[in-house]
């Protein structure tokens, strides 16, 4: 009713603005800037063409928003991106011709179905654990849904569900998981259709600072939870290597990475540390008999796990109430690691010499890393010390007070230390590898692809690696269920050519260039 009203009193308003309707020459004034909501403004869904809606408004979303409404071969795209907070939508499409913010609890079912009602397709750029449920009223309103996240029980739940409404639910269509799920895929295909055999997968995949911004002893720089990646790198992994099963126990993850030199990128001395379950790919690319290694892995620059490694070692991850950090009188930066290394009566003065501080309190922590068995070699003990000093864990810093753990005092400063600067850019690699036998005597090939993406500023407003490489694939997904491309029903990665092949199509028309090779 008072929308109704409103809408009257807008249309009344518009009517006196116009008066000289007459007139051929003269410019209409329209006053109707968008219906009223409960879902904020939507004046979009009255416009005439495909409709799309974008769940969330983090740095993915507005690449997302900006490829579709800019997509030249389909009717003009109209996109709503919706988040909990009216601010962060509309900060996301400002500047964005056909997309409009809309305000959205995705908890409140009744308005998110209200929401889903109105579109063609759906993409929730959301955290998983939002999924489930949107996927189900996706189902229920009988519209397609895209994410970028891992198939997980939940979502492979709703297979039934999304075959009986013939809907698609297309899921992994991202960057990892989602361009490597595509490019893998096309390279196994291409083998298979000349009767090849795939001897060895090996995937390498990493999301790191421009080599300008690698600027610190890590040489890595967190643009999300550092303990949400420090966790990561923590899981267990499991690979097949030369027909092996080999087990990496989470521990001693960062311990087991090897250093890796790509002869296409010279100048970059990278590493590389398994994956989580790497046999899994093998079943879902189906080469699980043929291959005798597949093994997908995350990278870094080199230096980086050796250094995680000894933090480790040391107790910075230790996620276990701390006692010394329970107690009323906060212990400072510099005693909380004198406690985790055994350091007692020592001077905390150094003294400098040519302007670097030494001696004292440096030389001991030196010797106790190394006395500890942390570290073999006095340069590497040197090398942690300075990355000890460059996160401030040797301060006279009182430690706060929600901090109860090592392993949440070193994230807060990881997080402080380890952030990207103004206008300083991420860095997107990944790189695939394909070993090919063939029946007829031909010389074993290996097939290559890489990608290789830098952040971008353009107009004064900065778009990550990341987020170009996550926010653009999603896109294109829905783009292809707008299309009718892709006729799958059900819970789907994308894997099969009716979404691989004009996925990557697009991705490199868009300018996501991937550059392929063979050798022999």
């Amino acid at each position: 009713m008072i929308q109704t009203t409103l809408d009257k009193i807008i249309d009344s308003l518009t009517s006196v603005a116009n008066a000289h309707r007459g007139d051929p020459n003269a410019a209409e004034i329209s006053l109707k800037i968008g219906r009223v909501s409960e879902c904020g403004i939507d004046d979009s869904m009255d416009k005439v063409g495909p409709k799309v809606l974008i769940l969330g408004a983090g740095r993915v979303c507005r690449p997302a928003a900006e490829f579709l409404t800019c997509y030249q071969n389909i009717d003009q795209v109209h996109v709503v991106v919706a988040s909990l907070y009216q601010k962060d939508a509309e900060e996301t499409v400002d500047g964005i011709k056909n997309a409009t913010a809309a305000q959205l609890d995705v908890s409140d079912t009744e308005s998110l179905s209200n929401l889903v009602s109105q579109v063609d397709v759906v993409v929730s750029l959301l955290p998983a654990s939002f999924h489930a449920a949107i996927a189900r009223v996706c189902i229920e309103l009988k519209k397609h849904l895209v994410t970028a996240s891992y198939v997980d029980d939940s979502m492979s739940k709703l297979e039934q569900a999304a075959q009986g409404a013939r809907v698609t639910i297309l899921c992994e269509m991202g960057l990892d998981p989602g361009i490597d799920h595509m490019l893998s895929m096309k390279m196994i295909d291409e083998a298979h259709g000349q009767n090849g055999k795939i001897k060895a997968f090996t995937s390498f995949c990493g999301g790191l600072p421009s080599p300008a911004a690698a600027n610190n002893p890590l040489a890595y720089k967190f643009s999300w939870s550092p303990a949400g990646a420090i966790r990561a790198g923590r899981n267990p992994a499991v690979y097949k290597f030369l027909g092996e099963i080999i087990n990496v126990d989470g521990s001693k993850l960062y311990e087991s990475a090897k250093r890796l030199k790509l002869p296409e990128l010279p100048a970059f001395a990278l590493e590389h540390l398994p994956n989580r379950n790497s046999l899994m790919y093998g079943d879902l690319y189906g080469i699980s008999k043929e291959a005798s290694t597949v093994y997908r892995s995350t990278l870094r620059y080199e230096g980086f796990s050796e250094i995680m490694a000894i933090l480790a070692k040391v107790g910075f991850f230790d996620a276990e109430d701390h006692p010394l950090l329970q107690e009323t009188n906060r212990p400072t930066y510099r005693i909380f690691l004198n406690e985790l290394l055994n350091v007692n009566n020592v001077s905390t003065s150094n003294t400098k010499v040519n302007g670097e501080e030494t001696g004292g309190h440096d030389d001991e922590l030196i010797s106790r890393l190394m006395m500890l068995g942390h570290c073999k070699e006095k340069e590497l003990a040197v090398e942690i010390l300075k990355t000890i000093k460059f996160l401030g864990l040797h301060e006279e810093t009182e430690i706060p007070k929600d901090c109860s753990s090592a392993f949440s005092a070193i994230c807060q400063r990881m997080e402080q230390r380890m952030a990207y600067g103004h206008n300083e850019q991420d860095m997107v690699l990944l790189h695939h590898e394909v070993e090919v036998e063939y029946p007829d005597g031909r010389p074993t090939e290996k097939h290559q692809a890489t990608l290789l993406e830098f952040g971008k500023t353009e107009n004064g407003r900065s778009t990550t690696a990341m987020a170009l490489t996550v926010g653009v694939p999603a896109a294109i997904g829905a783009l292809l269920l707008l299309q009718n491309k892709v006729q799958r029903k059900g819970v789907i990665r994308p894997l099969q050519p009716e979404i691989y092949i004009p996925a990557l199509e697009i991705l490199e028309a868009s300018g996501i260039k991937l550059i392929e090779r063979v050798e022999t």
